[in-house]
């Protein structure tokens, strides 16, 4: 792949536009829906919990989600307004569980304390202000609330060419350290591995990724 190809892949993951966007949503989903219900399954969903999904993509793993248990309410928060419109298209038989925010990408836009459970998957490259937004985070989760960050591992991530434009990666002890910066007290680490296809071709790769349980 030449590299204007591998600065446009590299700008769609991190917010997909139009047509071209929609197709890298739904390689996103395939690619990462190990990653993602790895991390619904550590957040240990529990009936009528209120979920927040940031960077939901096209959220094709959400009907998987409102299966875990009873009366859940998903809310999903995104900065790309193709996935925005994608997951609403795509999820609309869940309209009275589910909803879609498109926000800017740093304030989320919801009172205290209000999210039961926080996942995020594949987002934290891309955060401007990692630890402010961390906190942000810490402010709308309830106090005994879990929020999951999932990650793909430094080492990992530097074998993929689309990486070195506008990706900032993390080692455990780099993402450990960030989370130690911030407001959030108690941390669990848990080192995942699988074989995916590659986002520049049909290979199969190795991904090794983090899925980090945190508390308050």
């Amino acid at each position: 792949m030449e590299k204007d190809q591998l600065k446009i892949l590299a700008e769609n993951l991190a917010n997909p536009q139009g047509a071209k966007g929609i197709e890298i949503g739904e390689m996103m989903h395939a690619t990462n829906i190990g990653m993602t219900m790895e991390s619904i399954h550590a957040l240990i969903i529990e009936d009528s919990n209120h979920i927040l999904e940031i960077g939901h993509g096209n959220a094709g793993h959400l009907k998987s989600l409102l299966k875990i248990a009873k009366d859940l309410k998903y809310t999903g928060i995104d900065i790309s307004e193709t996935m925005h419109n994608e997951a609403g298209n795509l999820n609309i038989e869940f309209k009275d569980q589910a909803d879609f925010v498109l926000y800017e990408g740093e304030k989320l836009p919801f009172e205290d304390e209000v999210f039961d459970k926080i996942f995020t998957v594949n987002t934290v490259y891309f955060w401007k202000e990692p630890v402010a937004y961390l906190n942000e985070i810490y402010r709308v989760l309830d106090d005994n609330g879990t929020f999951v960050l999932t990650f793909g591992q430094r080492e990992f991530m530097q074998t993929l060419p689309f990486t070195e434009y506008n990706f900032k990666l993390y080692s455990n002890d780099e993402m450990e350290e960030l989370v130690s910066k911030s407001h959030f007290k108690r941390m669990k680490i848990s080192e995942k591995e699988e074989a995916i296809k590659s986002k520049t071709g049909d290979e199969l790769i190795k991904r090794i990724y983090t899925v980090l349980t945190i508390k308050k």
